[in-house]
């Protein structure tokens, strides 16, 4: 697998600068929306209800501290923890395909669960009202995983053979599912009533609005869950990058290790895809960043993508904020114009090579 050159740094260093850069955006973040609140108003509106803090400014308005804490901190954390969910997702699938052009969502892995969470909010919508979690923490999830895992598995077998596996029909497969999901949303959004067709527009395009601090638990409980799974593979990922024959006489059962890989990362994409829809292209830059700066090592590429993950997300929606404010860009489409010239350039320079 031929990547970027690598610039020679510490881990400590990088994982120390990723995490204060992550701390210093994420502060900023929750300064940022269409209502003029300052940077000042948002951190003391943080502190308003811990007593030991003695910068709380007593003469906030009470909405201040209301918006920052219900609504911009939620949201702020939210990111971070799908950022990382979706960075280390593409770091794993780059590394068990053996491919930097590997990610979920442009082998159609993200079209896939959104498909499942759709089917979910259309069939299941009408109990949203009564049971609201049943969605975020039920059906959603559930059928959101399963759409990505059957997408995954299906996406595998199409692109492998004896010989290996091929990115070109990885990609070809990933476009034809891509598709097929695209007509059966449309097919959805035909029959969908007026909540479910709000809803679908959400998920498909990607957004962080809904964020509350039950999804954020959510999502930083399967983080935290996947990033120490997939930390304890990174061996053999790395034993992967040799190539399959070379795994398999280290020792490496090389079909359970791509099964448990392929299932993980579908549960995670689905959480993603069920919390937020579908954000692209981040489990595609994020690795490639993490791979340039601190080579291919995944003992070190894993912890320094879910830290790079979320602050690529958190200034996406940001910018999705603040671009037309107070209007909001749906932070799908800000990454995928972030993500798409960083596709392009990558295409040309693998060229050749693959």
């Amino acid at each position: 697998m031929n990547f970027a050159p690598s610039i020679k740094l510490s881990t400590p260093t990088l994982l120390g600068v990723a995490l204060i850069s992550v701390c210093l955006t994420s502060i900023l973040s929750i300064s940022v929306g269409p209502m003029d609140i300052s940077f000042l108003q948002s951190v003391s509106a943080l502190a308003a209800n811990l007593d030991f803090l003695d910068f709380y400014d007593s003469a906030l308005p009470s909405h201040i501290p209301m918006i920052v804490q219900q609504v911009r901190l939620p949201r702020t954390l939210l990111a971070i923890a799908i950022g990382g969910i979706l960075a280390i997702c593409g770091a794993v699938m780059q590394g068990l395909f053996r491919n930097p052009l590997a990610d979920p969502g442009i082998i159609g892995v993200s079209a896939g669960a959104a498909l499942g969470a759709a089917l979910a909010i259309v069939v299941f919508g009408s109990l949203a009202q009564s049971y609201p979690q049943l969605l975020m923490f039920g059906t959603v999830p559930m059928f959101s995983f399963l759409g990505g895992a059957i997408t995954t598995l299906l996406v595998y077998q199409l692109g492998t053979s004896p010989t290996g596996t091929s990115v070109t029909m990885m990609l070809l497969a990933g476009v034809a599912i891509g598709a097929l999901s695209g007509a059966m949303l449309g097919l959805l959004n035909y029959f969908a009533d007026d909540q479910a067709l709000r809803d679908l527009s959400l998920w498909t395009m990607g957004s962080l609005a809904g964020a509350n601090f039950s999804g954020v638990i959510f999502a930083f409980s399967v983080l935290i869950i996947l990033g120490v799974l997939f930390y304890r593979d990174a061996s053999n990922l790395n034993a992967l990058l040799l190539g399959e024959a070379e795994a398999s006489h280290l020792g490496i059962n090389v079909q359970k290790l791509k099964g448990r890989l392929i299932l993980l990362t579908a549960a995670g994409v689905g959480v993603t895809v069920s919390l937020a829809g579908m954000i692209g292209f981040i489990g595609l830059i994020v690795p490639h960043i993490g791979r340039m700066i601190s080579g291919p090592n995944h003992k070190t590429l894993l912890p320094l993508a879910a830290v790079l993950g979320a602050l690529l997300l958190l200034i996406s929606d940001m910018l999705s904020r603040i671009l037309v404010a107070p209007l909001e860009i749906p932070v799908g489409i800000i990454t995928a114009v972030l993500g798409a010239p960083f596709f392009i350039w990558l295409l040309i320079s693998q060229k050749g090579r693959i």
